[in-house]
C-alpha cells in the first residue's frame, strides 16, 4: 500500500512540476534608447510602443497573474517618466505621448505589484562587453539601475549581477568602444571633484551605448550625442584661456575659474610654464562656489623677455588627478632684467670711453 502511495505521489509530482515551472513566465521590459544625451527625444516611436497594441503595451496591458518575473531596464522607465511629464522632440513634430506614457506607467505598477521584479544593469548593456571595457563601472550600472527602478515603482526590487538576465550581444564597433571609454573616463575624472545627480545620471546613461538592442545607425547617432553631452558637462568646470602682455619684472595676473555646477567645488590649480622665461605660482584648495566665477591672482616673475605659455591644470585635491582638459595662458614679456640693464649700460659706457680715448689720440697725432 505504501509503495502504491509513493508511486502515485511520484507520478503526481512529475506531472505537476513541469507545469508549475512553465507557469513562471519571465517578461522583459527593455527597449532601445530613445532620448538623446542632450535631453530631447530622437522621435516619438516610444509613444507608439507604449500603446496597448504596441510592443511594450502588449506586455503590461494584460490581466494580473501570479508566477511572473519581470526583468526591467530602469533607463527605459526613466524615459517613460520623462515622457509622462514634459518632453521635446529632436524633430519639428509635436510630442504626443504624455497621456500614453502616464497610462502605461500606471498599468506597469498595477500588473507587477504581486510579482518578482529584477532590475537589469542601467541601460541594459551587453554585460560581457561591459566587463571587458569597464568592470568597475558595470557594478555602478547595476546599483544605479536598482535604485532608479525602486524609486519609479515605489517598492523593493532585486538586482542579480550573478544571474544572466541580460540577453543579446552589442555590435558596437572598435572606434565607438574607444569613444565610450574616453567619455566614461572623462566623467569619472570629473566626479572626483563634482557630485551632482546630473553627472551621476549621464555617467550611468553611457551604459545605453552598449545595449544589444541598438542597430548600427542608432549606435552611431547616440554615441555622437553622448560625446556632445560629455563635452558640455566637462566644460562646466574650466579656466578661461587668455593672452597677457607683461611690462614689469614681477606682476600678478588675473586668472578666471568658472564653476557652472549647482554645487561648490574645491580643487587644486597647477601652473606649468613650457620654458624657463617665467616663474609662476600654483594654487591649493581653491573653493569655487556653485554657479559662479572666481578670479585668482597668478604671481609671475620674469626671468627673461619673450613669449611663453603656461599650461593650467585643474586637479583633485585628494590625488592630483587632472579632472578637466588643460587651459593655456600666453605671456609676452617685454621686460629687460635689471642685471641685463646694468650690463648693457656698462658696456655702452666702456664703448663711449674707448671712442673718446681714440679721438684724443687722433688729435694728439695731428698736433705732432
Amino acid at each position: 500500500m505504501k509503495k502504491l502511495a509513493l508511486v502515485v505521489i511520484s507520478a503526481f509530482l512529475l506531472l505537476v512540476m513541469p507545469q508549475a515551472s512553465a507557469a513562471n513566465t519571465v517578461i522583459r521590459i527593455t527597449s532601445p534608447v530613445h532620448q538623446t544625451f542632450t535631453g530631447e527625444f530622437r522621435n516619438d516611436d516610444l509613444a507608439q510602443a507604449l500603446t496597448p497594441s504596441g510592443d511594450l503595451g502588449l506586455k503590461v496591458f494584460q490581466p494580473i497573474s501570479k508566477n511572473r518575473t519581470w526583468v526591467i531596464d530602469a533607463a527605459l522607465i526613466d524615459e517613460v517618466i520623462l515622457m509622462a511629464n514634459e518632453y521635446t522632440l529632436a524633430t519639428e513634430a509635436e510630442p504626443g505621448g504624455k497621456e500614453i506614457a502616464t497610462a502605461w506607467l500606471t498599468q506597469l505598477k498595477r500588473v507587477t505589484a504581486g510579482n518578482d521584479v529584477v532590475a537589469l544593469a542601467y541601460g541594459n548593456p551587453d554585460v560581457s562587453l561591459a566587463k571587458r571595457l569597464a568592470p568597475s563601472e558595470l557594478k555602478n550600472y547595476y546599483a544605479y539601475g536598482q535604485d532608479r527602478l525602486q524609486l519609479a515603482l515605489g517598492r523593493i526590487v532585486r538586482s542579480e549581477p550573478e544571474v544572466q538576465w541580460s540577453v543579446g550581444k552589442s555590435g558596437l564597433s572598435n572606434p565607438l568602444r574607444k569613444s565610450y571609454s574616453d567619455n566614461r573616463k572623462a566623467l569619472t575624472r570629473l566626479s572626483r571633484v563634482v557630485d551632482t545627480p546630473e553627472l551621476i545620471q549621464l555617467r550611468a546613461r553611457l551604459a545605453q551605448l552598449l545595449s544589444p538592442t541598438l542597430d548600427k545607425d542608432s549606435r552611431n547617432y547616440f554615441s555622437y550625442s553622448a560625446t556632445e553631452a560629455v563635452n558640455a558637462m566637462v566644460n562646466k568646470l574650466r579656466i578661461n584661456s587668455g593672452k597677457y602682455q607683461i611690462t614689469t619684472s614681477s606682476v600678478k595676473l588675473p586668472v578666471t575659474v568658472i564653476n557652472e555646477f549647482p554645487v561648490d567645488v574645491t580643487v587644486d590649480i597647477a601652473m606649468l610654464p613650457i620654458n624657463s622665461r617665467v616663474v609662476v605660482d600654483s594654487f591649493d584648495d581653491v573653493l569655487i562656489p556653485a554657479n559662479s566665477k572666481r578670479q585668482l591672482e597668478m604671481q609671475v616673475d620674469v626671468i627673461a623677455p619673450g613669449q611663453t605659455s603656461v599650461s593650467v591644470f585643474i586637479t583633485s585635491s585628494k590625488d592630483d588627478t587632472e579632472v578637466v582638459p588643460e587651459a593655456l595662458l600666453t605671456l609676452n614679456s617685454t621686460v629687460i632684467d635689471s642685471k641685463v640693464t646694468w650690463f648693457t649700460t656698462g658696456a655702452a659706457i666702456l664703448l663711449l670711453l674707448a671712442a673718446v680715448a681714440q679721438s684724443v689720440r687722433r688729435v694728439r697725432r695731428r698736433v705732432k
